[in-house]
């Protein structure tokens, strides 16, 4: 039975604090509602950026407790379906992303969904490009808002977070307390502007735990291959890390030498912005299906 939890139920910081909204076991399905980042507070363009409660922002529905899900485990997330609403809307200003310096006022666009497009004006017609800004679980410390990615996942804003895609999260508390939010229905790498096409919508997860592994950043698997997404305060330090990662962990697999692994990578592998809007800035290091598939490696089995 797939159980579904509510856009309702939601917190503003991944914590180990966060009141259980589902209790679910390993291997469940579950649908979860959500609110769109503003927590549906902007429903035309003349919304003012003061009469925007802006301690609202990025709700994620959650916590999902996921029975024998300990620390050191690693949280499988696959993303069975993303179901959008029929409106997006995108918003930047004075102070917000990339541009901020050189905008004058905030300024807010209603995206309406029509025929599969996010409809940008009569001329524009964005593809969808459904994805999910904001999945994680509790942190091992302290509180860390929603809008800001760590090793627990959060606001990754990571576009490859999308239908058909695996995630894997380290476990810091028990149950990993799953949270996710901040659905998009367009999003470019970098999300410069500071909003993607924010939009409410569902997602239909599956949660596994998987005992014997540890890591110390998200991973994710697709068709396409494998990355490891990492958040640090400059955008240099999350693509080394990265790639630092994704190197320690396929070595033991392969009979490569270190070196002879960095030029694999080097020829082979990719570094991409995830965005530079957030507290912290997140890159990620892709590797190729082929390259796993060649030394028959399964990352996580």
């Amino acid at each position: 039975m797939v159980q579904t939890l509510e856009k309702q139920q939601y917190f503003y910081a991944f914590s180990k604090e966060n009141k259980v909204g589902l209790r679910v076991p390993s291997g469940a399905q579950v649908v979860v509602e959500t609110f769109d980042c503003f927590q549906d507070q902007i429903q035309s363009t003349e919304t003012e950026f003061n009469s925007i409660d802006w301690n609202q922002i990025n709700p994620a529905t959650g916590a999902i407790f996921v029975e024998d899900a300990q620390p050191g485990d690693v949280l499988k997330v696959k993303i069975d379906n993303i179901e959008l609403g029929d409106s997006g809307v995108l918003a930047t200003g004075p102070g917000l992303g990339v541009m901020g310096h050189r905008i004058d006022e905030f300024t807010v666009k209603m995206v309406p969904i029509v025929d599969g497009k996010a409809v940008f004006n009569e001329r524009v017609k964005l593809p969808l490009n459904p994805m999910i800004g904001v999945i994680g679980v509790a942190p091992e410390g302290e509180p860390v808002p929603c809008g800001t990615p760590g090793a627990h996942g959060g606001n990754m804003d990571t576009k490859l977070i999308t239908t058909g895609a695996t995630l894997y999260f380290p476990v810091f508390q028990e149950g990993a307390l799953f949270g996710l939010g901040d659905l998009h229905a367009a999003m470019g790498d970098g999300e410069i502007g500071v909003s993607g096409v924010e939009i409410p919508g569902k997602v239909t997860v599956t949660l596994e735990v998987l005992k014997g592994k540890s890591i110390p950043f998200p991973f994710l698997e697709n068709e396409e291959g494998a990355a490891v997404i990492v958040s640090k305060e400059t955008l240099d330090e999350a693509a080394k890390t990265a790639v630092e990662i994704f190197v320690d962990t396929l070595l033991p697999h392969t009979d490569l030498t270190l070196a002879e692994l960095t030029m694999l990578f080097s020829a082979a592998g990719e570094v991409q912005v995830s965005q530079i809007v957030d507290p912290l800035l997140t890159a990620r290091f892709v590797v190729p299906k082929s390259i796993l598939e060649a030394y028959d490696v399964k990352l996580f089995g």
